[in-house]
């Protein structure tokens, strides 16, 4: 079917598929292979979201949301990110995305013009790179192999350019599982806010911190509200992969533009996806704690 290349997308055609899931399409059916490579809880979502689930589909609870999200769950996520020193308003300042992925997309499509540059910290998420390069922007790649595997401010300046207009953080890394120290954060938030770029927070690991480490969130530093994109989810901390509910945190005119872009692509997220995951933020916190002392027992075990 090659002398059909003309009609699809030039863009697309250029666009490679995920090198994990071609892997993954290999070896699906092999029982001689234990998988390290995709960020896949090996716990069942907890019953107690589950059962929130259930307990919607009996009642017949199968609508559209609000573009938005339902608001209990903006709500409850502007609670939970109290921890992180983050205070943002449900009704405004927080959209329910399909997974952190469709957050990623939104938000680089509402910041992102053809010939802008976007600095991207490597190794990442596999998607952040084509995501990028579909909206025709040039890609900074920072290789932080030479930064013990984290991104310094000082050496992150020396790629801002005019073009910048942004700045790609994963903290904990995907997939290094390395966290940017809080003074290196400090120091990235004021390089943002003197050149005045966007910098995007991916935090979806943020649970998942062990021995004495915390997460800490860029936007949590003074003026950065103006200039952070806070991306988190449910996937990882919660065992919710299947579920696929993430979300976005970002001042009110960016997020009306991102908004724009959620209603047209994707409307909202699965309703009982919503209500699981309000649950889980009222009370699955006992339950994140159990998975996240079996992850740190299993780190423990493969590098003694």
């Amino acid at each position: 079917m090659n002398e059909r290349k003309d009609k699809f997308s030039t863009k697309m055609l250029e666009t490679p598929p995920s090198g994990i899931r071609k892997f993954f399409d290999l070896i699906i059916g092999r029982d001689d292979i234990i998988s390290l490579g995709v960020g896949e809880p090996d716990f069942p979502t907890p019953w107690l979201m589950r059962e929130e689930a259930y307990y919607h589909l009996e009642q017949g609870h199968t609508s559209y949301t609000s573009n938005w999200g339902l608001l209990e769950l903006r709500e409850e996520i502007a609670k939970y990110l109290q921890k992180y020193n983050l205070d943002y308003n449900p009704k405004k300042e927080i959209l329910v995305t399909i997974g952190v992925s469709e957050a990623v997309d939104a938000v680089l499509r509402a910041i992102l013009n053809p010939q802008d540059e976007i600095i991207i910290c490597e190794p990442c998420y596999v998607s952040y790179q084509p995501l990028a390069e579909l909206c025709d922007t040039k890609l900074i790649r920072f290789d932080t192999s030479n930064t013990n595997f984290y991104p310094t401010a000082e050496e992150l300046e020396k790629v801002i350019s005019p073009k910048t207009k942004a700045i790609m953080l994963c903290s904990p890394s995907n997939p290094t599982g390395k966290m940017i120290p809080k003074d290196e954060l400090e120091k990235i938030a004021k390089l943002a806010q003197k050149h005045k770029i966007w910098v995007l927070s991916d935090e979806v690991y943020s649970e998942l911190v062990y021995d004495e480490n915390a997460h800490c969130s860029i936007a949590s530093f003074p003026g950065m509200k103006d200039y952070a994109i806070v991306l988190n989810g449910f996937s990882k901390a919660f065992a919710m992969t299947g579920w696929r509910i993430g979300y976005v945190c970002c001042p009110p005119d960016l997020m009306e533009q991102v908004h724009k872009l959620h209603q047209y692509s994707t409307i909202c997220a699965p309703i009982m996806s919503q209500y699981a995951a309000a649950e889980g933020l009222r009370s699955g916190a006992s339950e994140v704690e159990k998975m996240r002392l079996s992850y740190q027992q299993r780190r423990n075990l493969m590098t003694s």
